[in-house]
């Protein structure tokens, strides 16, 4: 009788044991990760997940010893068997690199503005291997074509503002497997991408650490993200690992309630009830382009080009119409017209009654009572020295609309509507999380009772626990208040949660609108297709099969 040979296991890349990280904060320790235990073996993706605050990074950030100097870090953290939680200084730099890479969330701030990615690249080879200059070269381009950046030679010299979000996404991870790391730390690595570079990024280090046979620790609050590429899941939840498995074991039967909630918070596309809006009471449509294009003058070197052009939509009140794309399709351009903040080149757009086709700025000035602008990112977008209950009261005092104890009393009734503490109006922005800033943002854009409530990717950089409770405030505050909406995203699964009808642009046109079942269920456009194939969705199964049918 024989019997079936048991599976190899995988040699041990990362292990660590009790691993705890404190802050120094004001005279006491806090905890950011508490007693942590996992290892990682070669060919292996394991996913830490959870929301912000977790320990997420804290814990990754701990392993190459990049904490700032108020943290303490306790435990043992072993690299292929040695460990190296104690290892001097310039031993841990080689480490770095050499056997431990990250990929960090924010591509735009990690590489160094004023150096070209060819010279990033070429110095972290250089840094490692006894290269010379062309020959390291030669390897940096080949790591380039690799990581399939267009245009490598010519991509080399290019500085990282010249490049898009993918690009730069793909210079960093060349960067990061350029000395053949047998462990990849990949920080959000597609937070802030269009879903077909996302897939396309995904693909790209599903085959490099196939490849390489290199393991990866994945820090990701997107459970698409995580269905598509890990082979285990650690959910971690103030600091605490709640629990462990493989993918499969727990998305199917999830034992923590916090795993459950953590799930149940993910919009998932093509599971959303049909939303639909009596256009018959609203005969007026309160923001309505027609054949309009856009175009941004020349400006020193750089020619003048179209940015969109032949627009045509409507969004009547109480409708949210999701605005859908890659990124450079036009769809902020659209958003910052529709508000007054850019001037069109052609056509005709009405906003909230008044037709600003042609409109100077003492014209725009009672568009601008009626409209509200959200902006993508909350931190950049508030004034940081000023509190949030003066940024929130700024437009109504501007306005004219309000001031001393009746201003006060505005700012609370705000505050109580996006479900904020009366006591945050004397907190700064840095004071709060990003779910909480992007809160103020809308209370700030809805101050003055706006028609019209631009939202320019306000759920991009939230938890997904975060972001469905923005998503839930949101239709809220519409059913209350019936504004119409603008709602541009890049986020098919949102917009799928949020919208009454769907425009898809592509190349500063739109090659698709109408309801939103019909754009999602049965697109017609080509691109579109496209797009939603794109889609990573939190069901392993499920998403195994969209991807080999889209590779197919």
């Amino acid at each position: 009788m024989s019997t079936a040979a048991p599976a190899p296991v995988a040699e041990t890349v990362l292990e660590v044991q009790n691993l705890d990280v404190d802050f120094w904060v004001d005279g006491e320790f806090y905890p950011a990760a508490e007693d942590m235990n996992f290892r990682i073996g070669r060919g292996e993706v394991l996913a830490i997940v959870g929301e912000s605050g977790s320990g997420k990074s804290s814990s990754s950030m701990a392993l190459l010893g990049l904490l700032p100097p108020n943290a303490r870090v306790t435990g043992s953290v072993k690299l292929l068997g040695k460990d190296i939680s104690s290892i001097d200084p310039a031993e841990l730099r080689k480490v770095r690199g050499g056997q431990i890479a990250a990929i960090f969330q924010e591509p735009m701030t990690a590489l160094n503005p004023v150096y070209t990615i060819g010279f990033q690249i070429v110095e972290a080879l250089r840094s490692q291997y006894p290269l010379g200059p062309k020959e390291a070269k030669e390897r940096a381009i080949e790591l380039l074509r690799q990581v399939e950046m267009p245009n490598p030679e010519q991509s080399f010299n290019k500085y990282p503002h010249q490049l898009s979000g993918g690009q730069r996404q793909r210079a960093m991870i060349a960067q990061s497997i350029s000395c053949d790391p047998v462990l990849l730390i990949a920080d959000e690595p597609t937070t802030a991408l269009d879903v077909t570079v996302q897939a396309e990024i995904l693909d790209l280090m599903r085959n490099l650490h196939k490849r390489l046979d290199s393991a990866i620790l994945l820090i990701t609050h997107d459970m698409g993200v995580v269905a598509d590429l890990a082979d285990r899941i650690m959910v971690m939840r103030n600091g605490k690992v709640v629990e462990t498995g493989t993918v499969s074991e727990v998305f199917s039967a999830p034992k923590h309630e916090y795993t459950k909630q953590l799930l149940a918070a993910v919009p998932n596309l093509g599971v959303s009830e049909q939303r639909l809006l009596d256009q018959a009471s609203a005969a007026q449509p309160v923001l309505s382009l027609k054949d309009v294009a856009i175009e941004y003058p020349k400006r020193g070197r750089i020619p003048a080009f179209r940015a969109a052009e032949g627009v045509t939509l409507d969004i009547f009140p109480g409708e949210i119409l999701g605005l859908v794309g890659e990124s450079g399709s036009g769809k902020t351009t659209i958003g910052r017209a529709a508000v007054g903040l850019l001037p069109i080149a052609d056509g005709t757009l009405i906003c909230a009654g008044h037709d600003i086709s042609k409109a100077s700025d003492k014209d725009l000035r009672p568009i601008r009572r009626k409209t509200g602008i959200v902006f993508q990112d909350p931190a950049s977008s508030l004034n940081p020295r000023m509190p949030i209950g003066q940024s929130i009261g700024e437009p109504l005092l501007l306005a004219g609309e309000a001031k001393g104890t009746d201003l006060d009393r505005r700012v609370e009734t705000l505050l109580d509507q996006v479900e904020l503490p009366r006591s945050y109006r004397n907190r700064y922005p840095h004071e709060l999380s990003g779910g909480q800033r992007q809160r103020v943002g809308i209370a700030r854009a809805l101050a003055l009772g706006p028609d019209l409530l631009v939202a320019d990717e306000p759920t991009s950089a939230l938890d997904v626990s975060v972001q469905a409770r923005f998503l839930d405030l949101l239709q809220e505050l519409q059913h209350q208040l019936n504004f119409a909406c603008l709602f541009i995203s890049h986020d098919l699964a949102v917009v799928d949660l949020l919208a009454h009808r769907i425009a898809v642009m592509h190349r500063g046109r739109i090659v698709e609108q109408g309801p939103r079942d019909e754009i999602l269920r049965s697109p017609k456009e080509a691109y579109t297709q496209r797009l939603i194939a794109a889609v990573p969705v939190p069901d392993p199964e499920r998403q195994r099969e969209r991807r080999e049918q889209r590779a197919r």
